[in-house]
Formats: structure tokens, C-alpha cells, sequence
């Protein structure tokens, strides 16, 4: 049977894909950033799953104004880069898994949570700049990956608690899928972060690592925790965060197994007007 091999946590800022793009990694304001992934990158040469179940935000490419899933997932066998305004990132097409896309979709669904499916669609940033952070420059992406697109854009958005017990049906569905594969999954978004407003450019390091220091000790807690002060203390954009709770939610001890093993934790700030979190947990 497939089964969920560790999660993966990550911002997926636009600028830190330019930053790849444009060779610019080296220079003194990004080195420090991209540092913190330089384990990472060896750990996942170690660690390549078959699929990545890859959970981020549209950013207005796939969907628009026009129509807005809460949760949408790609069952498609390739998905191309987006044009986000500037021509799309010159990186590898993703290369989807539909058998297992579908399994979860058929799933997750009878397990009474609405998903939207989508046969076609572009990816944008927030897929692309983790699966760069993770694995470098490759001609081709080491894995396939399905991407799980949740609305945090748009209010109303899901809660906390909706995420991670999403996150639950996701695990069930892929360790009932009939072939030995290992899975990752990801979340992505955040950290603190505000956009726009009289708060533009805010950022709050305590409050961030409160969130991964409870993202790991206490994630049924955590999930209680209510828009507003995501709002309040991460910025309009740190709602992002809600989007890690799927991927918390899917990991073995949720169902009573041993806590994960913390194999990397790295924060970082600023990139761009964003704070920076990452963590990788294993399952044991």
C-alpha cells in the first residue's frame, strides 16, 4: 500500500523563484535564505518520494474572481508553468499522478469533504518556488506531484480545523491506495506576511515560531485557532498558514502513532516583505 513518508512545510514567495531564475542566489541579501534549504536539497536526494501531494494557493492564474474553490485538485497528467505577468518561470513541467489524484478525489469526497476537480490547469509560483527550494535546477522534476490548490484569497476561506482534518481523509485515502509508493506532503504558504494596508510590510518572527513550535507539539491545538489571529498577529496574508495544517493533518501521529521526527527547521527574514518558515517532520 502507498504510504505518507514525511510532510514538508515552506513560504513559496515570488520573488525567491526570480531570485533562482535571474542566478541572483548568491548575492549577499538572498545568501542567507537559501542557505537554510542547502540541507533540505540533500536530505531530498535521500528522501524522493514517487509523488508529492503539493498543498498551496492559486494566485489569481487558474482561478480568478470569476470562480473560487475552496479546495481543488489536479488530476491531470502534466501541468504547465503559469504566465503570472512576466512570462512563465523557466522550469520543468509537472508531471501529475491521476490514478492516485483520482483515488484521493473518490475518497476524500465520500469522506464528505466538497473537493473540486480539475483536469486542466496552469501551476503558479506558490507550486513551482518549493518544488525549486527542494530540488535545485533539475532538466525535470525528480517526482510526480499533485497539486492541491485551497482557496486562502477570497473570504470566506476554510478553518484551521476544516484543513486539518482534511488533511486526515488525505492520509486514509493514500494508505488505502492498492500500490507501493512513497508519498510526501507538502504545505505551503506564509509565513507572516501583510500585502497591503496601512500594516503593509508586516512581520512577527515571535509569533511565527510560536506557530511551528505548536505545528509540531501541538497541532490539534493549533488548528483551533481562529482567523483573526492569523490575521491580527501574521498579516491578511499570513492566513497562508492554514494551508500547513493539511499537511500536519496527514502525518501518522494525528491517528495515534509516534511523533515525527523533526528533521530540519529553518526561519528566515525578510524575503521580499515576507517572513520565511520551513520544516521538514518524518514519519515514524
Amino acid at each position: 500500500m502507498a504510504k505518507i513518508s514525511a510532510s514538508v512545510y515552506t513560504s513559496h514567495v515570488p520573488a525567491i523563484g526570480a531570485a533562482i531564475d535571474l542566478k541572483k542566489t548568491g548575492e549577499a541579501y538572498w545568501q542567507p535564505l537559501f542557505a537554510g534549504y542547502e540541507y533540505s536539497k540533500e536530505w531530498m536526494k535521500e528522501n524522493t518520494p514517487d509523488v508529492i501531494f503539493l498543498v498551496y494557493n492559486d494566485h489569481a492564474t487558474a482561478f480568478s474572481l470569476d470562480m473560487i474553490p475552496t479546495f481543488a485538485i489536479g488530476t491531470a497528467a502534466e501541468f504547465i508553468p503559469a504566465d503570472e505577468g512576466y512570462g512563465p518561470r523557466p522550469v520543468p513541467k509537472v508531471i501529475g499522478h491521476p490514478e492516485l489524484a483520482s483515488h484521493i478525489a473518490q475518497s476524500v469526497i465520500q469522506d464528505d469533504f466538497d473537493l473540486t476537480i480539475v483536469n486542466k490547469m496552469e501551476v503558479d509560483h506558490g507550486l513551482t518556488v518549493p518544488l525549486s527550494l527542494m530540488f535545485g535546477e533539475p532538466d525535470a522534476w525528480p517526482c510526480k506531484v499533485i497539486p492541491f490548490a485551497v482557496n486562502v484569497v477570497q473570504y470566506p476561506v476554510p478553518s484551521g480545523r476544516r484543513c486539518f482534518q482534511l488533511g486526515q481523509a488525505i492520509r486514509k485515502a493514500v494508505e488505502c491506495f492498492d500500490d507501493d509508493i512513497k508519498v510526501q506532503i507538502w504545505g505551503t504558504g506564509g509565513m507572516s506576511h501583510q500585502l497591503q494596508g496601512a500594516r503593509a510590510g508586516l512581520l512577527n518572527r515571535e509569533w511565527d515560531n510560536a506557530f511551528l513550535d505548536r505545528l509540531i507539539a501541538d497541532p490539534a491545538g493549533l488548528s483551533e485557532v481562529p482567523h483573526i489571529e492569523f490575521v491580527r498577529e501574521a498579516g491578511s496574508e499570513g492566513i497562508e498558514l492554514v494551508m500547513w495544517l493539511i499537511a500536519r493533518g496527514a502525518m501518522s501521529d494525528i491517528q495515534g502513532g509516534p511523533a515525527p521526527t523533526v528533521k530540519h527547521r529553518f526561519y528566515h527574514i525578510p524575503a521580499s516583505n515576507t517572513a520565511v518558515g520551513h520544516l521538514i517532520l518524518e514519519n515514524n
